[in-house]
């Protein structure tokens, strides 16, 4: 009696006018429904309504961009969160790390994850990149798509750097002070890009300030729309690429085609009445492709569930480094630019700096974007 009482009342919410004002469609359950909710959702809208079976296949994408997009969000989720706790001030900024350390609940673990997943985009960011690249799938009509990517490597790489300053301790301090330095190679501006970065003629109050500006308001908001015009040019472009030894599919049963709703097509009927619907002439039969909903959907679910648990992992037992309190007297030695720009380091020691720092980095970013 109870159950049938509840299941009353559920039946009356959900066709109520309110309800369907915010919901449009139902649990889908039809092809065309599953279409339709893909077409509808705001969130859903940017994935294509079919996905092509050989597209999902992991061995083909490894869901990199997903992966990639994944640590984004939880980037995002975790970086909210730690700005209730952090004051972008030389006198404050060391002292919030230690209490994110120890005085805020669960403070080491948030910073840990935004650590780890920050890590973790800039090399599966330049990871999917080399997949796009060694399955050809920059190739035409994706020659646009290929360079937003480039853009969007970019731009993570600016984001790391910039959040690489924000807990001011000596491998924060030393590191944006070699990485900055590079900055100030080129002739006749080198020198003012470094003043405008730091605020100043070196690593202080004005430099924090500057990049945490950068972290978490300008640069996101750049990262942000990218991602988004990239997921929407993948769907305008055909969606994922197919590997090229892929067997083609099979042309879809006559159960499926009548589920397949094409164009306008031009039809003829007998001239007495008939029941069910006329012959199709012209008509195409689809080919037998899976609906997003839920094919795609429960594969994107379980991803970001196992994104989330192995970031999750990583920030309960390993945790993000943290040094003495910077000391613009005392420099480690030797003292290192972050990690990914190591190489740009390293090939100071054999070219000219000019060279090392400026021709170089600019001829492998237009020679990537001219790849397509």
């Amino acid at each position: 009696m109870g159950e049938t009482r509840r299941s009353g009342i559920l039946d009356r919410v959900t066709s109520s006018r309110p309800w369907k004002s915010v919901f449009r469609h139902g649990y889908p359950v039809t092809d065309l429904d599953r279409m339709a909710t893909m077409f509808t959702n705001f969130f859903l809208h940017l994935l294509p309504a079919k996905v092509h079976p050989n597209s999902l296949r992991l061995t083909y994408t490894w869901a990199l961009g997903m992966v990639t997009f994944y640590l984004m969000v939880i980037l995002f989720v975790t970086g909210f969160l730690l700005m209730f706790f952090y004051i972008p001030a030389t006198d404050w900024a060391y002292h919030n790390m230690k209490d994110l350390q120890f005085a805020v609940s669960f403070g080491l673990l948030l910073r840990n994850m935004h650590r780890w997943a920050a890590h973790g985009m800039v090399a599966l960011v330049f990871l999917h990149m080399c997949r796009v690249f060694y399955t050809a799938s920059y190739r035409p009509p994706r020659e646009f798509n290929w360079v937003l990517g480039v853009l969007l490597w970019l731009v993570t790489l600016f984001l790391s750097f910039t959040g690489y300053l924000l807990p001011w301790d000596q491998l924060a301090f030393w590191a944006i002070t070699v990485g900055t330095s590079i900055a100030s190679y080129p002739p006749w501006i080198g020198e003012t890009i470094r003043v405008l970065m730091l605020g100043g003629q070196q690593v202080g109050q004005g430099a924090l300030l500057r990049f945490y500006v950068l972290h978490v308001a300008i640069l996101p908001a750049v990262l942000g729309l990218l991602v988004a015009i990239h997921f929407w040019r993948v769907r305008k472009d055909g969606g994922l690429s197919r590997p090229e030894n892929a067997a083609p599919l099979t042309v879809a049963s006559p159960a499926a085609e009548e589920r397949f709703v094409p164009g306008p097509q031009k039809t003829y009927a007998l001239v007495e009445v008939v029941s069910g619907t006329t012959p199709m002439v012209g008509a195409q039969a689809p080919e037998e492709e899976l609906p997003s909903w839920p094919s795609l959907l429960f594969r994107l679910v379980v991803l970001f569930q196992v994104v989330l648990a192995v970031t999750l992992l990583l920030g309960i037992f390993l945790n993000a480094p943290l040094e003495e309190l910077a000391n613009p007297v005392h420099p480690p030695n030797p003292a290192k630019a972050p990690w990914y720009f190591l190489g740009l380091q390293e090939m100071l020691v054999y070219f000219d700096p000019w060279m090392a720092g400026v021709v170089l980095p600019t001829l492998i970013i237009i020679g990537l974007m001219a790849i397509p």
